[in-house]
């Protein structure tokens, strides 16, 4: 976890999210003491090995809480920033899975002792009664058990999963609305102006009719003068 805090993808303190850079150092905390737990836990049996490991679960499920936080803050923020914060929340959600997998291998290790020393505990007090159909069914209690965990983090991944691709297209969909606002507003700034240039050509239209009826009236008037005057000489 501590090269993941330390990873290459740094950003300067000035252009970071402060809210993203307080998740992220609860995050490492947590993670640098999820990591110490696990190893002491695997050095621990019976009750107090059970106490561990419930404590390094609710940590998780606040590790879990600060990816979302983190995620969901990262998104809101400038492109290049955010491309920069969400590989190196990649990483943070690679570390979170390594420590499922050791937590899971732990619990797993001490599902399997507390099985056999069930198994020896019931021997001891009565051996004759144990027989292989009750080791078959203590066995398919631990598998069930096993299995339905693995459901349950399978379930929370899928649903953390769709709560990142809402957002993404929430995003999405604003970006098209603003471009559909911006071409709602340049069609409109069309529209003024062929309504401009209709009523331009509209006025230009009746000055040229007004100016052929002048002149027709002008040639008209000199046509009747000229023949006025040779009228006059002739006579």
């Amino acid at each position: 976890m501590e090269q993941t805090c330390k990873s290459d993808f740094l950003v300067s303190a000035n252009e970071m999210s402060e809210v993203f850079e307080g998740y992220e150092r609860q995050y490492c905390e947590l993670s640098a003491g999820l990591s110490k737990k696990c190893t002491s836990a695997t050095l621990l049996d019976g009750e107090q090995k059970k106490q561990k490991l419930s404590e390094i679960k609710v940590g998780l499920n606040e590790a879990e809480s600060l990816i979302r936080k983190m995620d969901l803050e990262a998104r809101t923020l400038q492109p290049n920033l955010k491309a920069v914060l969400l590989a190196k929340l990649r990483e943070y959600k690679s570390d979170l899975n390594n420590l499922k997998s050791e937590v899971k291998r732990i619990s797993s290790a001490n599902l399997n002792q507390a099985a056999r020393d069930e198994l020896l505990e019931s021997g001891m007090a009565d051996a004759a009664t144990v027989s292989a159909d009750q080791k078959a069914r203590l066995l398919m209690s631990t598998e069930r058990l096993n299995k339905t965990g693995d459901r349950v983090r399978d379930s929370r991944r899928t649903m953390l999963e769709t709560e990142e691709l809402g957002v993404s297209i929430l995003q999405d969909l604003n970006q098209q609305r603003q471009s559909l606002l911006h071409a709602h507003g340049t069609l409109h700034g069309v529209d003024d102006n062929i309504g401009r240039s209709k009523k331009i050509l509209t006025n230009m239209s009746r000055r040229m009719s007004r100016n052929k009826w002048i002149i027709g009236s002008i040639v008209a008037v000199l046509v009747l003068a000229i023949i006025l005057i040779l009228y006059f000489k002739l006579k």
